[in-house]
């Protein structure tokens, strides 16, 4: 089931964006193999390992040479692979995209880090946040006079890494049919990062946008677009900002009350009406504001916690969220009308499927045993 049904796609085992774009393949129905350290073998089960579902596990030990061979063996046979590794480590494996690419001149070679294959920082560590302020990302995210905000790890590791990733490989394919070869996909954080910044980058260049963190119209900066606790300590979002809207947030909050209330434009009144919906919204619970305001064109919702966002009846409604052996998760998105994917299974063992797997891609019983009697698989 699934769009991608029938897909074969190699994933090498790690950690963040590589894993999440994983997922994505194996939520579209594509048949996913990671391959996972000999040395995890043994180790917890990963059902909470959310990004691992869906796929099956074969054990390898890749500094066996036995064990490079056998992988290179599913390789032959794949339509894509995943790797999440610093520059030149693959290559370092026996594993790197010449000697994949030589073998299987259709296949899609996806290659995840965070500065890229190229660059002065090509070989540092670094994570989500390193990336994300490189890029001018993290500068603009945080309220007036604070320091930088990190959006938890969604936009350098998800949205701008492993998602990136998806689409290069998803695009890679596309144009495999066309062309009948495969190609190396370089997808960076840093690039990722800073693409998904181009439309407050188109801004930054008017005079629609300061450089100053919180003094923006989508930074916290205006009174319309924001949050606000309520009186039983919870929290309500508002992004109003066309006038229509504007005028019915006026209206259901009382705000149309004050005399020679500025106009919604007037950035440096931003602050003081501001501080009067501050002390409005403090006046009603969140359940009270949400009668009065959700489902409304005032752009409103009540910002939620997790276990109160997989009971929402919106969500409810659209099975947003699934459980999977007693584990809430977001369900694969987005929706198919000819080809809807399933519920994936969970994470499974590391190593659980090797000899299934193998035999999938044409080992036979006597070289499944060679490989598991040298060490190379277990």
């Amino acid at each position: 089931m699934g769009p991608l049904s029938g897909l074969k796609v190699i994933e090498l085992q790690g950690i963040g964006p590589g894993p999440f774009c994983g997922m994505m393949f194996a939520d579209m129905g594509a048949d996913v193999v990671r391959i996972d350290r000999a040395s995890s073998v043994g180790q917890a089960p990963r059902g909470i390992d959310i990004l691992a579902r869906g796929r099956k596990s074969i054990a390898v030990d890749l500094k066996n040479p036995d064990g490079v061979e056998a992988v290179l063996k599913l390789i032959d046979q794949a339509d894509a692979l995943i790797e999440g590794f610093r520059p030149g480590v693959t290559e370092r494996l026996g594993i790197g995209p010449d000697v994949c690419l030589e073998r299987n001149p259709r296949l899609v070679y996806g290659r995840m880090t965070g500065w890229g294959q190229t660059g002065e920082l090509a070989s540092a560590a670094g994570h989500d946040i390193n990336y994300i302020s490189l890029t001018g990302a993290l500068h603009a995210i945080g309220e007036k006079g604070s320091k930088p905000v990190p959006p938890l790890n969604l936009v350098g590791d998800f949205g701008g890494g492993g998602m990136l990733l998806a689409f290069g490989i998803a695009a890679a394919l596309v144009e495999r049919g066309t062309s009948g070869k495969g190609q190396v996909v370089d997808a960076a954080m840093t690039d990722g990062s800073a693409l998904l910044m181009n439309g407050v980058f188109g801004m930054m260049n008017t005079e629609h946008w300061v450089h100053e963190r919180g003094s923006n119209m989508l930074d916290s900066g205006a009174h319309f677009y924001g949050t606000y606790e309520t009186s039983d300590g919870k929290y309500i979002s508002i992004g109003s900002i066309e006038p229509q809207f504007y005028a019915l947030l006026l209206e259901k909050s009382g705000l149309d009350e004050i005399q020679d209330l500025p106009r919604q434009m007037e950035r440096a009144q931003w602050p003081a009406v501001q501080s009067q919906l501050t002390e409005i919204f403090k006046t009603k619970t969140r359940d009270e504001w949400d009668e009065i305001m959700l489902g409304t064109d005032i752009c409103y919702a009540p910002i939620l916690d997790f276990n109160d966002a997989i009971n929402h009846p919106h969500n409810q409604s659209r099975d947003t969220f699934v459980t999977v052996d007693g584990i809430h998760q977001a369900a694969p998105a987005p929706r198919f009308s000819r080809t809807p994917t399933e519920t994936p299974p969970s994470a499974v063992l590391p190593g659980a499927q090797t000899d299934d797997v193998l035999s999938q891609f044409g080992f036979d019983d006597g070289e499944i045993a060679a490989l598991r009697d040298s060490g190379a698989v277990r």
